[in-house]
């Protein structure tokens, strides 16, 4: 945290620095072409706050918040001046026995409370505001698990940046300073198969994971032959030094369907960490190399968003409400 009291005051939307919660909703949308569809986004997008206030305010320990990210291509349809310097669409990543697919997604919500029943409502009346101009492409409401497991048994989130940290490794700096304070977000949904993974002895799923499963102590596989998947997902330049992410990682369910998954939602300050460590995961830090894990985890999305500060958010919708005004009127 960044000495903010959120128990005083509804959280701003787009607080990245915002507590970690014990519920959330993920919500990717797709935006129509037409001009009123993108005049409907605009408009739900700069009442954003007020949103999370109307809806917040009712019970202010819920700690509502929510992050919207925005992706390329609707970025260059709503014709704004500048754009950050790495943002593009997520581009597929075929491993030797793995692929990382890219999906559809115009707009990124993050919903995150305490209390479900938040989520859901800032949601129900998020979709009234966006209206019929938009698709959902994916929605999952995702839940924290006893101590912040997954549902493969382990600690999650462990690597997380905290205090000081969290703004220089998950926030936009002086390095592209039009966009400073905002972040890139790349998602993934993975589907995990409990059956298979419960037949693996607990000591090789260690092994994969790279912690132990009951106390979440890091195991050193420096001189292993093949990485963990805490090792593929740490990233360290020639200098040595080590580039972090926050992870917001939710599980999600329904055991009715025998669907089991983890919602990967990374928050960095350079899209490239977040791009070199899928790299490593899927094709291996030595080719073939890959991370076994993914022998049970299946992801079936990837998009990647820029997930402007709060300010920045507000002059980008203004801009382009201008631009789509005037093209009406022209």
């Amino acid at each position: 945290m960044t000495g903010k009291n959120w128990d005083r005051v509804p959280i701003d939307a787009q607080s990245i620095d915002a507590p970690l919660s014990r519920a959330a909703v993920f919500l990717v949308v797709t935006v129509a072409s037409e001009p009123t569809a993108l005049a409907w986004v605009c408009s739900a997008l700069d009442g954003l706050d007020d949103l999370v206030n109307t809806v917040g305010f009712r019970d202010l320990s819920a700690r509502l918040s929510c992050i919207v990210g925005i992706g390329s291509d609707l970025w260059d349809r709503l014709h704004v001046e500048k754009r950050p310097q790495e943002l593009k669409v997520f581009a597929p990543i075929k491993g030797p026995v793995h692929t990382a697919p890219s999906t559809p997604g115009d707009l990124l919500f993050h919903i995150r409370a305490e209390r479900p029943d938040f989520c859901f409502e800032f949601e129900r009346l998020l979709l009234d505001s966006l209206g019929d101009g938009v698709t959902v492409v994916d929605e999952v409401a995702g839940f924290r698990y006893f101590d912040a497991r997954d549902l493969l048994g382990f600690v999650d989130g462990t690597a997380n940046p905290t205090g000081l940290d969290l703004p220089t490794s998950a926030l936009v700096g002086d390095e592209d300073g039009d966009f400073a304070g905002g972040s890139y977000v790349v998602i993934q949904k993975y589907l995990h198969d409990l059956g298979a993974w419960t037949k693996v002895p607990t000591p090789l799923q260690e092994e994969i994971i790279g912690r132990t499963k009951i106390d979440n102590i890091e195991i050193n596989d420096d001189d292993a032959l093949r990485k963990s998947h805490k090792s593929l997902a740490t990233i360290v330049d020639a200098s040595g030094h080590e580039y972090d992410i926050l992870r917001d990682n939710m599980p999600f369910g329904r055991p009715g369907q025998r669907e089991f998954g983890t919602y990967f939602i990374g928050y960095s300050r350079y899209l490239w960490v977040i791009e070199k460590m899928l790299q490593r995961m899927f094709v291996g830090d030595t080719p073939g190399a890959y991370d076994r894990l993914l022998d049970f985890s299946t992801p079936l999305t990837g998009a990647t968003f820029f997930a402007p500060a709060r300010p920045a958010l507000e002059a980008l919708v203004q801009a382009a409400q201008k631009k789509l005004a005037t093209a009406q009127t022209s």
